[in-house]
């Protein structure tokens, strides 16, 4: 191979210009050094050609072979179709680990666990050996949430879900989403709660505040067994019962425009007639009243329902005292219109009037904290409070930093200080039991596969449930966490590893 450096020596212009055509005369080695040439770009192809007296088309020619050439050459094989990846020893404990990972991370039924190992394993075994595994790692997890410390939960949410007819209590930490109560029972009166909070407090279960809704049987069980402990009202079902109220209300006063409507257009028929429209007058009077009074009604709760989601039960809103009057108002106009539509406002007025205390808890809780962030950093409660409304704003909403650059130039090197303090108060304040209707919505796709379940199946789920990371999620510290590696701040191993099984590693 001719050396880089000596190519315009050995082929001097004066050897190739009696050429005939210079191009042709080149052979594989010096077409591939002037290839290389052009490709490290120490030279132009106009220069390039005018020294080897050949057209820059066919320098740029030799250059593409070269590339694809280089393409070539560092390009991975793409294996064969049918090629082996890998070899998989599939022994008992092998399908044992599978059969759970289909139950539980596929969400497989025993009968397709079955039918996958004969499909694509070849390996037939019955519906009851796979129930066998189950049941194998239902006992170990069972013995497992039994052991775990429950001292960690905060504010612990509560509810009951059904399943075939039959209650299942279910308790989970807010913060870490952790599940630690999941049993099915016979009643959920307030002796079954308090048995199963007794049960938990034995674990370490001590949290400062618990959010349920308006359930007497669960209320009453948390008084019995935790007299202490203030069970604050769950703002979602609130919201979610006037929500109806509102909808229900507004689809009638559209009925009332539809009808009134269709009466004058029935009237205008008859006047191109020239037939006689008094009856229609009569009723047409009539209607506009209906519809008055019905977009009026409707118009009026709205606007209250409103006042109660965004300035009464919403996190950013004035002081505890002030939502309590301001409920109490809301509370009182919707009773003075009850006679309007009774059968729908009534239950309403009267879930309100009930729940007041039990769902403007956190805003009690809300202000102490900001209380004492004000002392902390020597402001006025009140400019505490207005910072922390603007924290609640959405970080792309335009009016949070208008609004947060005042408060940055008043409160000087203390703004950053007090802005972190507030927004941990924002993530760590609690108005609803959200984790329990996504903890629910997650069991689900488990129980439609079973309409009756058992305590030992529901402790493997939860068992599972814990110790599955987080492989998506809106709060970036839950990310490839568990529910109990947040509750704890601890690592533990593989769920698989954890029930007894050495997983498979590719060497």
């Amino acid at each position: 191979m001719v050396a880089y450096s000596t190519v315009s020596d050995s082929f001097p212009e004066s050897q190739l210009s009696g050429v005939a055509c210079p191009a042709k005369a080149l052979g594989p080695a010096e077409r591939q050094v002037l290839a290389i040439r052009v490709l490290a770009g120490t030279k132009t192809i106009s220069r390039l050609a005018g020294e080897f007296d050949v057209s820059r088309k066919f320098i740029s020619q030799q250059a593409v072979k070269a590339e694809d050439a280089l393409k070539s050459a560092f390009s991975l094989p793409k294996p064969a179709q049918d090629a082996v990846l890998f070899y998989l020893p599939v022994t008992k404990p092998f399908i044992e680990q599978l059969v759970l990972g289909l139950a539980l991370d596929c969400h497989s039924s025993v009968r397709g666990v079955v039918a996958l190992l004969g499909d694509v394993f070849d390996w037939h075994i019955s519906v009851g050996t796979v129930d066998g595994i189950l049941q194998k790692a239902m006992l170990r997890a069972r013995s497992l949430n039994a052991q775990q410390d429950l001292s960690g939960v905060r504010i612990g949410a509560h509810d009951e879900i059904f399943q075939a007819g039959w209650p299942v209590l279910v308790g989970a930490d807010v913060d870490s989403t952790y599940c630690y109560l999941l049993t099915p029972e016979d009643q959920r009166d307030a002796e079954t709660w308090a048995i199963r909070l007794m049960e938990l407090q034995d674990r370490g279960f001590h949290p400062d505040a618990t959010i349920a809704d308006a359930g007497t049987g669960l209320r009453a069980g948390q008084t019995l067994a935790m007299p202490g402990t203030l069970c604050r009202g769950d703002v979602f079902h609130a919201l979610q019962t006037v929500q109806p109220l509102v909808t229900f209300l507004e689809n009638r006063a559209y009925d009332a425009i539809e009808a009134r409507t269709k009466l004058e257009r029935k009237r205008a028929k008859k006047q191109r007639r020239g037939e006689p429209t008094r009856g229609l007058n009569a009723r047409r009077g009539m209607a506009r009243k209906a519809e008055a009074r019905a977009i009026d009604l409707a118009t009026d709760v709205a606007t209250l329902a409103d006042w109660l989601r965004q300035d009464i039960l919403s996190l950013a809103g004035p002081d505890y005292p002030t939502r309590l009057n301001l409920y109490d108002f809301v509370v009182a106009e919707l009773k003075a219109r009850e006679a309007l539509c009774p059968h729908r406002i009534g239950p309403v007025v009267r879930a309100l009037e009930h729940q007041r205390d039990d769902l403007l808890a956190f805003a009690a809780q809300l202000d102490r904290d900001l209380a004492s962030l004000a002392e902390e950093f020597r402001q006025p409660v009140a400019t505490v409070r207005a910072l922390f409304n603007i924290e609640t704003l959405d970080a792309d909403a335009p009016a949070r930093w208008s609004r947060q650059a005042a408060f940055r130039q008043q409160l000087g090197p203390r703004f950053c200080p007090l802005s972190e303090a507030l927004a941990e108060l924002v993530r760590l304040t609690t108005r609803a039991s959200s984790v329990i209707e996504n903890l629910n919505s997650r069991l689900r796709a488990y129980f439609f596969l079973r309409r009756h379940l058992g305590p030992d199946y529901l402790a493997l789920l939860q068992f599972f449930l814990n110790h599955r990371l987080f492989m998506n999620s809106r709060r970036p510290e839950r990310i490839g966490r568990s529910p109990a590696e947040l509750l704890t701040g601890h690592r533990h191993a593989h769920w698989l590893e954890m029930l007894g099984y050495t997983r498979f590693s590719r060497n």
